[in-house]
């Protein structure tokens, strides 16, 4: 988080996925870190802290919204913006990511067109101390 280049992590089970968004945001400048799943994920957090977390909902043995859930009681993690990132697009399934800590909510299929617009918006609000962050067209709450 102390770098010019913005940190994202990505803590997401399906390999696939991460390609995608890795190459995405790369393009785009920034530095992404990949977890597979919430035990890798923690490890890495113990020796990085990114600017923004994508958060799968999704995943074998620790779901994404236990996962959340843990992140924002650690001092450290807490005030780091973390975006659920899911197919799940039943009524709820948004609130459901927010109650359990979620600054908002991606729905997948990833419009590759906006992804990186809206990370950026997260980070930028969250730099500022800013805990209301601005709507977009991706499904996202701020």
């Amino acid at each position: 988080m102390t770098s010019d280049i913005p940190t994202v992590m990505y803590v997401e089970d399906d390999l696939g996925n991460r390609v995608l968004v890795r190459r995405i945001l790369q393009s785009e400048g920034y530095k992404v870190i990949e977890a597979e799943n919430a035990s890798q994920a923690l490890f890495m957090l113990e020796k990085e802290q990114p600017d923004i977390i994508l958060m799968d909902i999704n995943m074998p043995d620790v779901d994404g919204y236990t996962l959340t859930t843990r992140l924002k009681t650690m001092p450290k993690i807490q005030n780091i913006p973390i975006i659920a990132v899911s197919a799940k697009v039943l009524k709820g399934d948004r609130e459901k990511a927010i109650a359990a800590g979620c600054n908002g909510y991606i729905e997948k299929p990833i419009n590759v067109d906006t992804l990186s617009q809206i990370i950026n918006q997260y980070i930028h609000e969250a730099k500022h101390g800013r805990r209301n962050f601005p709507q977009s067209n991706q499904h996202t709450t701020y």
